[in-house]
């Protein structure tokens, strides 16, 4: 398909859904075009919800190939969201920002919008007049996707499941599970393993029926075949489960999920029996409670085939699944929702492989790094904030958090904190050599001169691996901050600004205020500001008015780090506006 038909077709889009843009970067691929399609709905909705204004806060970001357009498509999803389903609050299928991967946000963020028209609108066919759309499939579960993702790419196997049928998720889902995952199931396992794990498997059978029956007691019929070599094996093992079964819950009764065949492939088979098997223990025995001897240790058999089928992919094509830590092994939802969870974080946010070079050079030496502004913790969680580490501030970096966390503990000069390796010059690399946490819990403190705390965090946490996306792309502002250094003045963080809070502005998330930038935290010896510089726009903030001898500017709730502001000998680079809740009784 060649740029110029695209061109094209994007054109006949926005003609049809009425939207007019102001000189659009022409996408150049079919990823482009979604983004402008998705675009295109998100605005509608907009439209629809704010009655054709936006919130102050909204970006507006028309160049598609900027690596940021996924990132600021997201950020104004989660605006509105917070319009229609209240502030924090989504529905329980919302996907959010779950990777650091642009395609994959994007998808994400795509399924998320439809779920905002389903409550806008009240109905899931109901869409207005010029709503692009897109292909069913966006709007099955994360697992769904993610499979159909690695079948494409590692395998080259693709559903047949039209679009028209009237529940695409649930048919693609039997697809996967009775055309698609078979046969790659049995060219990623050799018959000999999977031969073991049946034999495994009737041997589990007949510690089940000593428990629940005496020993050598076993339901009228019962074949007890243990010759996993045999051609009638795995029909066998079928029916003595089916009979055991019979005996103890009824004639015909089953577990939710219960396979009641052994078509398919072999170790498809095994995937079934293993989860008939753990079922009917779960529901005979007890939740999670095996007899002595057990072979099944595997909780993921006990999920059901999606997880299984996830987990098997991400184990093959990824990497190994760390195990995640399973508090509770009777609450079988639990558990299966921390390995659905831990296959999905697994594929859209792989490990990077480590270089030799990077191994083989002196530790010390390695495992040095300089801040860029890291904010500090004296917890792996991110619950104790410091302050912000200036930039340059050396450390050595020790240990790091686990699975796909980029919290590491690392030591200086009057602190042993833990801080997130992408605001520092620590490569990916090193960092993946250091051990983990596991075992061990280190002393943490800071005392040095820019610690003040510990207090909660300034900006709101858990933007996971969409922090790694936004960073990727600095805005080139119109003055260097390398610029104002030279003149002299001193680099201070947001605890130093003394903000007066002047007037909320209702429906634009914002507040008009003075600031002073002060000689310390205590807010001492302070300067009017005289400048409020916006690195991303490139453009000075409006002064408002004068209050009191400050300039008024018109400032968004929450943490800043794209505003330079300056006084007369001072200047910082971040800024932290309250919402009117946390100003209360102030």
């Amino acid at each position: 398909m060649s740029k110029r038909f695209l061109a094209v077709l994007t054109t006949l889009l926005l003609v049809v859904a009425g939207i007019v843009w102001a000189s659009p970067a022409p996408q150049a691929n079919l990823f482009q075009l979604f983004l402008l399609n998705l675009e295109s709905d998100l605005n509608t909705l907009a439209d629809e919800v704010y009655s054709g204004s936006r919130p102050f806060s909204w970006i507006v970001n028309e160049d598609v190939t900027s690596t940021k357009f996924t990132a600021d498509l997201w950020f104004n999803t989660e605006q509105l969201a917070d319009e229609v389903f209240g502030l924090g609050i989504r529905p329980p299928e919302w996907f959010g920002a779950t990777t650091a991967n642009a395609e994959l946000l994007a998808r994400n963020v795509r399924h998320d919008i439809e779920l905002i028209a389903d409550q806008v609108y009240g109905d899931p066919d109901l869409r207005p007049e010029g709503w692009v759309g897109a292909r069913p499939v966006f709007r099955c579960s994360r697992t769904i996707q993610n499979i159909l993702r690695i079948l494409d790419i590692e395998f080259n196997t693709r559903p047949e499941t039209p679009d028209s049928v009237i529940n695409y998720c649930a048919s693609v889902r039997d697809e996967i599970t009775d055309e698609l995952f078979p046969p790659v199931s049995d060219q990623i396992s050799t018959p000999e393993t999977t031969q073991s794990l049946l034999s495994g498997l009737r041997g589990d059978l007949e510690r089940l029926a000593d428990e629940l029956l005496g020993l050598e007691t076993r339901p009228s019929g019962w074949i007890g075949n243990r010759d996993a070599t045999s051609s009638t094996f795995t029909t066998e093992l079928f029916t003595d489960l089916e009979r055991l079964t019979d005996d103890r819950l009824g004639f015909g009764e089953r577990p939710e999920g219960w396979s009641g065949t052994v078509q398919g492939s072999p170790s498809q088979t095994y995937s079934n029996l293993r989860f008939n098997l753990e079922s009917l223990a779960d529901q005979t025995l007890g939740a999670g409670v095996r007899p002595t001897g057990w072979q099944g240790d595997n909780l993921a058999n006990r999920c059901e085939p999606m997880v299984q089928i996830l987990v098997t992919l991400v184990n093959q094509t990824v990497a190994p699944l760390p195990l995640p830590e399973v508090q509770d092994v009777t609450n079988r939802q639990a558990v299966c929702l921390q390995y659905e969870r831990a296959a999905n974080d697994l594929y859209e946010n792989p490990p990077i492989p480590v270089e030799e070079d990077v191994i083989d050079a002196p530790e010390d030496e390695r495992l040095r790094g300089r801040s860029r502004y890291a904010f500090a913790y004296l917890d792996v969680a991110a619950l104790q904030y410091m302050g912000v580490m200036p930039i340059d501030t050396e450390f050595r970096a020790w240990y790091r958090n686990f699975n796909t966390s980029n919290m590491m503990f690392v030591t200086g000069e009057g602190f042993a904190v833990f801080i997130d390796r992408r605001f520092t010059t620590l490569s990916e690399d090193a960092f993946r050599t250091l051990d983990t946490l596991e075992g061990r819990r280190p002393l943490t403190f800071c005392d040095a001169s820019w610690c003040n705390g510990p207090g909660p965090t300034p900006t709101p946490t858990g933007d996971g691996p969409l922090a790694l996306l936004l960073n990727q792309s600095t805005p080139i502002p119109t003055r260097s901050p390398i610029q104002i250094e030279e003149e002299g003045k001193t680099l201070v963080s947001w605890n130093n600004i003394r903000v007066r809070y002047l007037l909320d502005v209702q429906g634009a998330a914002a507040v008009q205020v003075t600031l002073e930038i002060c000689s310390d935290t205590n807010q001492t010896a302070c300067e009017p500001v005289n400048s409020v510089f916006n690195s991303t726009t490139g453009v000075f903030e409006p002064v408002i008015s004068v209050f009191n001898g400050l300039n008024v500017y018109q400032l968004p709730y929450g943490y800043r780090n794209d505003l330079i502001i300056e006084s007369a000998s001072r200047f910082s680079r971040d800024v932290w506006i309250s919402e009117p809740a946390f100003r209360q009784g102030s």
